[in-house]
């Protein structure tokens, strides 16, 4: 019976879709596509480039890995976890979402004609109303099927978080919906079935899109308060960080601190959601204010560390690239906004990252990676990401970086007040 042992193929193996591909192996008969070839030849050797999956776990696991979902047998379900970024204008890029429907769409028709009727389930972050109104008419068009009778949509919004080793997708909650009620209970068996955290049925499809586009958003908007205070705080002359201790010993202190906003989530969530409320005669006044904070927050920093040194240009060392600390992920790095814009102010720039890929970090931001940790002397060593790498090395080595009379950045407050310059 297909309902008690069904087979599944997730499309889409990154940060998102490789996780939920091994959970779901451990208990169901599991299908890996990702269009990328030497990922797949990757992960078949045991290699994970993004470093979430350990070598070893990923060699025992029964995955069947495919660089072409039509080489994939017929499935209950199909599971498509694509990128969705925005394009040069912060509007959505639906582009790999069309394209991963119209290849589950081409597979559907040999699904029903094995007697099985799929769903296909979306963990792609969208606008409310993406999943039906716009992936159902592709999948309908290549495959000559009708939703909702032929085959059925879900949505189950990812809450993967790069680097985190303790919310995972077989420990946190999956918020699952369904296109009719039965669709619902089929959905929340499998995830059920994968996490110990238990499965929240979301009313609608809407519904559970909406969900994880405002999660972000929330986010977004609280950091940039934070941000919009250390600025203001700059002014004033005292250290955000000592504000922030005195005020979160309130007990209903929200624990936000200022910062860049990168990576695939956070600074790219909130411009789906005001998206849709233009589309609906809506100005997204308070999500758009902290957008515009958050990305803004870069050239402000490197203007606040050019003030700082009196104007004057010198030779600065950056430490730290990718998004956040301890992972690889370059995807919509501030810090090259922040080293570009040092650069444009006349000083020397140099990029180091253990952690980034050097090639990728030159063909997204046009940024050499230098081979080693530079010895200087620099005027400015900025830590931009505290990957343990650097907080290994220590203050007095990283001081041992500068040249006399240089200053030591510290850009997420991680040496406690000890360095020259800090948010």
């Amino acid at each position: 019976m297909t309902e008690t042992n069904p087979r599944i193929a997730v499309i889409g193996l990154g940060y998102v879709g490789l996780p939920l591909t091994l959970a779901l192996a451990r208990q169901f008969e599991t299908w890996g596509i990702d269009v990328d070839q030497s990922r797949i030849a990757q992960l078949r050797e045991g290699h994970d480039r993004t470093g979430e999956i350990d070598g070893p776990v990923l060699r025992e696991s029964p995955i069947s890995l495919l660089d072409r979902l039509e080489d994939c047998p017929p499935c209950d379900f199909y599971i498509v976890t694509v990128p969705t970024p925005i394009d040069a204008e912060n509007r959505p890029d639906l582009g790999l979402v069309v394209k991963a429907s119209r290849a589950v769409g081409a597979v559907l028709r040999p699904a029903v004609e094995e007697g099985r009727r799929p769903v296909v389930v979306y963990e792609s972050t969208v606008y409310p109303g993406v999943t039906e109104e716009i992936c159902a008419p592709v999948l309908e068009e290549v495959s000559g099927l009708k939703s909702g009778v032929d085959f059925f949509l879900a949505y189950s919004p990812e809450r993967i978080n790069p680097g985190d080793r303790e919310h995972t997708v077989d420990k946190i909650t999956k918020v699952v919906s369904g296109q009719t009620p039965e669709v619902l209970e089929r959905v929340s068996a499998v995830y059920g079935a994968i996490t110990s955290g238990g499965v929240f049925k979301a009313s609608s499809i809407k519904v559970a899109e909406a969900a994880k586009v405002i999660e972000n958003a929330q986010r977004d908007i609280n950091i940039a308060f934070m941000n919009e205070i250390a600025q203001i705080f700059s002014r004033i002359g005292i250290s955000t960080w000592d504000v922030l201790a005195a005020a979160g010993t309130k007990w209903n202190f929200l624990p936000f601190t200022p910062g860049l906003v990168g990576g695939h989530c956070i600074g790219i969530d909130p411009y789906y959601l005001a998206h849709r409320a233009r589309d609906l005669g809506i100005d997204p006044n308070v999500i758009t204010a902290g957008r515009g904070i958050n990305d803004s927050m870069a050239s402000w920093v490197a203007q606040e560390l050019h003030s700082a040194r009196g104007g004057r240009v010198g030779s600065v060392l950056v430490l730290g690239l990718t998004f956040k600390e301890n992972i690889p992920d370059l995807r919509n790095s501030k810090v090259a906004d922040l080293a570009m814009a040092l650069g444009q102010l006349g000083h020397q720039v140099i990029v180091h990252d253990p952690m980034a890929d050097p090639g990728e970090a030159e063909h997204e931001y046009g940024i050499s990676l230098a081979e080693a940790l530079p010895q200087g002397p620099f005027d400015l060593v900025l830590l931009a990401v505290p990957h343990r790498t650097y907080l290994d090395l220590g203050e007095q080595a990283l001081r041992g970086l500068l040249a006399p009379g240089g200053s030591l950045a510290d850009l997420k407050g991680v040496l406690e007040g000890r360095a020259d310059w800090s948010l």
